[in-house]
């Protein structure tokens, strides 16, 4: 059957007719003329090649085709209706949806167990699914695709597609272990730089935002060690003599912070801003929406 010729209104129609067993009742029950509703039923039993519902002393009597119909195409209906209604109403506590996330590395250490134990409060039958992302530019990608819901993390290339809000900042400290000779003392440039550094570059980059800074005053840094993973870091300058410059939250989120001294800067440093981006067809979706706010109202202050 050719579902391109099939009008959603004759299955309403069938269905009316069905409950009501008059054509003029049933044209009443879902506001329509008796003439409309017979040439509604003559296009039912042309589609189906049935009579459908015969004339019988109490009214209409269904075939037994009609009755084999009757309870898929109620139920049909019924899905419909609820899919159109979940357009215009979403209830979190009874939900089933999917939810999917796009996040970079910070962000899923940091604040996904607090998001994850809100959904699980708010929306209990919602699934999750994370995705992982480098390149901040990635974000775009997946929200194109329509392979997230949400991202976070840094932001991306500016786009008219994508919609951006804050979420929360980071502010850079320096990290060495507790016994180091520095630790525990102010710390200058002239020590600063005579150290061996950790970089963490997620993007695979030898020159970061301390690198950048630096390189306008003219001044270098030694770096020691260079690598993508930055919750590896604190791991590594607890073990060792290199001292790192690293998100704050980091630090707290690695579980070693017993181990670290964690100074201020030497050198002024803007701090990292996340973001919570979506795709502009989703902006006005109410469980995305929902989502949005739920995301926004737990991010740390």
């Amino acid at each position: 059957m050719d579902l391109h010729g099939i009008d959603l209104n004759l299955l309403v129609a069938f269905e009316a007719l069905m409950a009501e067993r008059s054509v003029t009742r049933a044209g009443t029950r879902i506001g329509r003329t008796q003439p409309a509703m017979s040439a509604a039923l003559s296009r039912l039993r042309s589609l189906l090649n049935d009579e459908l519902f015969v004339r019988a002393p109490n009214g209409l009597q269904p075939t037994a085709r009609a009755l084999d119909l009757s309870e898929p195409i109620s139920r049909a209906l019924s899905e419909i209706q609820r899919t159109l209604e979940f357009t215009q109403i979403f209830d979190p506590t009874t939900s089933t949806i999917s939810i999917s996330l796009g996040l970079s590395d910070h962000p899923a250490f940091a604040f996904l167990p607090h998001l994850v134990a809100l959904l699980r409060e708010k929306a209990p039958g919602m699934p999750l699914s994370v995705r992982n992302f480098v390149d901040r530019n990635d974000a775009v990608v997946m929200l194109d695709a329509n392979e997230v819901d949400v991202t976070i993390g840094v932001p991306p290339a500016a786009s008219a597609r994508i919609i951006n809000a804050n979420l929360f900042h980071e502010r850079f400290v320096c990290i060495a272990r507790k016994d180091h000779i520095i630790a525990g003392k102010p710390l200058d440039m002239q020590t600063f730089l005579e150290q061996s550094h950790l970089l963490v570059s997620p993007e695979n980059e030898r020159f970061g935002v301390v690198d950048a800074a630096l390189a306008k005053m003219g001044l270098k840094r030694r770096l020691g060690l260079t690598l993508p993973h930055m919750y590896a870091a604190p791991a590594l300058v607890a073990s060792s003599d290199m001292i790192s410059t690293v998100l704050e939250g980091v630090v707290k989120a690695s579980g070693h912070a017993d181990k670290l001294c964690v100074m201020t800067p030497p050198i002024d440093l803007e701090p990292v801003q996340f973001t919570l981006s979506w795709h502009r067809r989703n902006d006005t979706h109410p469980a995305q929406r929902w989502l949005r706010d739920l995301i926004l109202a737990a991010a740390p202050s």
